[in-house]
């Protein structure tokens, strides 16, 4: 696998990294809706890349690129060879996880928590752009955080960790305009309940003009992520673009002036069918693949009785196609007669 040139494609607009959602099925099935967007992996611990399956955690396919790993951690030496792995294997960019709040993380000591320790994440930032480098590839360390964790609230506190992390060559930057409450509140709580501060976001631009500040948190249509690139560089949406894909199909023409790559969400039902077999030879389960499809039907007629039999057979016939075939005659609209 040979690594793609992260320069040659924009990060204006970015799929953020959601465990469980963003594997490699989703981010393939998602490439068939936009060229133009940054995909993100799923978080991976530096330790599972270190002694895990590397095949599984790591593998992807070259339709994918743009597409940047991201990696928790925070052990310097660990994040270091976590990095040069990637790299290795191919990924545009290596993003180090700053903002995850759950409690299985924290006691990991990596994501949010680390927000508190940027002289940790600044050593981390040091350690992989010095093991990438030794691997002869240029592959850049990027940090993803929140704009604040608990009582560390305010701009002085986000540019210092800025600053301090900046020095050690990281020039972009991915920011959840929400802080993180890491006791009292759920990983779910914290994506809603504090509230959005993207004013935030948009003064750290202007305080770090040289860097790539990207705007995360709250986005949900394409003309809310045209509004927020009048004031950074660029935008990355989560929930929205899963719970409903088609969004994706917007982003070239809307963001780029680009014509999308499918017409139709059943054209790109049926793009993505070649790969849904391919990987059913594999013995990848169906589920694996359709469960990425529940929601590209979103407001369409039929698409209640999609996702039903989708939901409902597919991990009870993990290896027939044919269910994703029935799935698809609920949705597609009849042919008028001639005449």
């Amino acid at each position: 696998m040979t690594p793609s040139n992260a320069a040659q494609h924009s990060a204006s607009f970015s799929v953020a990294p959601m465990v469980d959602w963003t594997d490699r099925h989703c981010r393939y099935f998602h490439r068939l809706l936009s060229r133009r967007a940054v995909l993100y992996t799923e978080m991976l611990a530096a330790a599972a890349v270190l002694r895990g399956d590397r095949a599984r955690l790591l593998a992807f396919n070259a339709e994918e690129h743009p597409v940047v790993v991201q990696l928790g951690g925070s052990d310097p030496a660990e994040m270091a060879e976590a990095a040069a792995i990637c790299a290795e294997w191919g990924y545009d960019a290596v993003n180090i996880n700053v903002g995850c709040p759950s409690d299985k993380v924290q006691q990991g000591r990596f994501g949010a928590v680390l927000f508190k320790e940027p002289e940790t994440v600044a050593a981390c930032a040091r350690a992989m752009g010095q093991a990438v480098r030794a691997t002869g590839r240029a592959v850049p360390i990027t940090v993803k955080c929140r704009i604040g964790v608990d009582e560390i609230d305010s701009d002085e506190a986000l540019a210092r960790f800025i600053e301090m992390v900046a020095v050690e060559g990281v020039e972009t930057f991915v920011i959840h305009a929400r802080k993180a409450l890491l006791r009292g509140l759920s990983p779910k709580e914290n994506r809603t309940v504090p509230p959005l501060d993207h004013a935030r976001v948009h003064r750290m631009k202007k305080r770090f003009p040289s860097l790539e500040i990207i705007i995360n948190g709250g986005l949900a249509s394409i003309d809310e992520c045209k509004a927020q690139l009048a004031h950074v560089d660029g935008v990355m949406v989560g929930r929205a673009a899963y719970q409903t894909p088609w969004l994706l199909s917007d982003v070239d023409p809307a963001l780029f002036g680009e014509p999308a790559p499918v017409k139709s969400r059943l054209e790109a039902v049926e793009r993505f069918m070649p790969y849904v077999r391919a990987r059913l030879e594999e013995g990848v389960p169906l589920n694996a693949m359709t469960k990425h499809l529940l929601g590209l039907f979103h407001g369409v007629p039929g698409a209640r009785a999609l996702r039903r039999v989708l939901s409902e057979e597919a991990p009870k016939n993990p290896s027939d196609i044919g269910v994703l075939e029935r799935a698809l005659e609920h949705v597609r609209q009849p042919v008028p007669a001639a005449g």
